[in-house]
């Protein structure tokens, strides 16, 4: 006879979840004012903080996610590490999580199991055992939420240990300067 363990978890509700995942997506821009000293003292000047891509070296991983360039940039440098596997598994959750219909719930978590999760998966994500065993327990009447845990787990994993070597990266480097001379033509092309 087959029984069931309830684990009741502390989890923040859902609207503060996505506030913390989305909170650093805006691409914003600030003015601040400097005044000069020395010779040109009493001066002020405006300077524009750049956002965007500097801006994500001390902030969280989920700025890189709502960003096409930066999420692309960073899938490219998963894959040259060969951990891509981490960036889809969260990405197919994201979608996953919008999911309405019953019938397509029930599909797309077969899918995002066998694909990530089962045995022999061709993408398996490095999770514990007790949080795969979870899943597998339950995957045959999968909730909206059934993916959480283990989403939860590969974000820290890319957040703590990814994400810091794609800063130091070649990649995200081109992709600054990239970024900064698209700005300074914009300055010089106003039309654009």
């Amino acid at each position: 006879m087959h029984t069931e363990n309830h684990v009741h978890k502390h989890r923040e509700p859902e609207h503060i979840q996505n506030r913390h995942r989305h909170t650093l997506i805006q691409n914003q821009t600030h003015v601040y004012t400097h005044r000069q000293t020395g010779p040109d003292r009493g001066r002020q000047t405006h300077r524009t903080r750049c956002t965007g891509t500097r801006s994500w070296a001390p902030g969280p991983l989920d700025k890189v996610h709502s960003e096409a360039y930066g999420l692309a940039a960073f899938r490219a440098f998963l894959k040259s590490e060969f951990s891509e596997e981490n960036i889809e598994f969260w990405l197919a959750c994201e979608d996953f999580k919008k999911t309405k219909s019953s019938v397509k719930i029930a599909s797309k978590a077969q899918k995002i199991y066998s694909e990530f999760i089962g045995a022999d998966a061709p993408k398996e994500i490095n999770i514990d055992f007790t949080t795969r065993d979870h899943i597998s327990q339950n995957i045959s009447e999968p909730t909206i939420n059934c993916f959480d845990e283990a989403q939860r787990l590969i974000y820290n994993l890319m957040a703590k240990d990814s994400f810091p070597r794609f800063l130091k990266s070649e990649s995200y480097k081109e992709l600054v300067n990239k970024q900064q001379q698209n700005r300074n033509q914009k300055r010089w092309l106003p039309f654009l």
